[in-house]
């Protein structure tokens, strides 16, 4: 999931970097959606964890 927000990213920077505005804002929302994703599992994942251990 953390791979597919960085390619995202890059995908923006380089739309960006050509003068796609449109394009970029687009990527740009796609990696924040797939970031905040990751995280949110990572939490639950760390969470559910330490629940099993204890």
């Amino acid at each position: 999931m953390l791979h597919y927000a960085v390619v995202f990213l890059v995908i923006a920077l380089v739309a960006a970097l050509f003068g796609f505005g449109g394009i970029a804002a687009g990527a740009v929302g796609i990696a924040k959606i797939l970031f905040f994703v990751f995280v949110i599992m990572a939490v639950v994942t760390f969470v559910l964890g330490l629940i099993k251990r204890g």
